[in-house]
């Protein structure tokens, strides 16, 4: 019976790591900005990688500091929402997960690796 248990937990935590870890994809249709990061317009990944998001397009990645919040419904769709160019959250298709970016967020951030 304690084997059945652990095995149980071990996935469970197992399925939580992983879709922790899923990648998003978002169409950026414009430029936008997240701090002083420019992302320019066109397809990207998104995964949140501990306090970062992690975008990539091609051989370009960007991790800005984020953080991940939940919703109180599901979203249907990966979507974004911005004011202005400025990049403040993506939201997360088919979960109630979105990515929230601070005002201080991509200051630091590294690009072109």
């Amino acid at each position: 019976m304690k084997l059945i248990k652990l095995t149980f937990g071990v996935t469970a935590i197992a399925f939580g790591v992983a879709s922790a870890a899923s990648s998003h994809h978002i169409n950026l249709r414009q430029s936008v900005t997240i701090g002083s990061t420019q992302l320019k317009a066109g397809q990207y990944s998104v995964e949140m990688q501990g306090d970062k998001a992690v975008l990539k397009s091609g051989k370009n990645v960007v991790e800005v500091p984020a953080t991940l919040s939940q919703n109180d419904h599901k979203y249907g769709a990966n979507g974004i929402v911005t004011s202005g160019s400025k990049l403040l959250e993506i939201d997360l298709g088919g979960t109630t997960e979105k990515i929230v970016f601070s005002s201080e967020a991509g200051q630091s951030a590294g690009g072109g690796k």
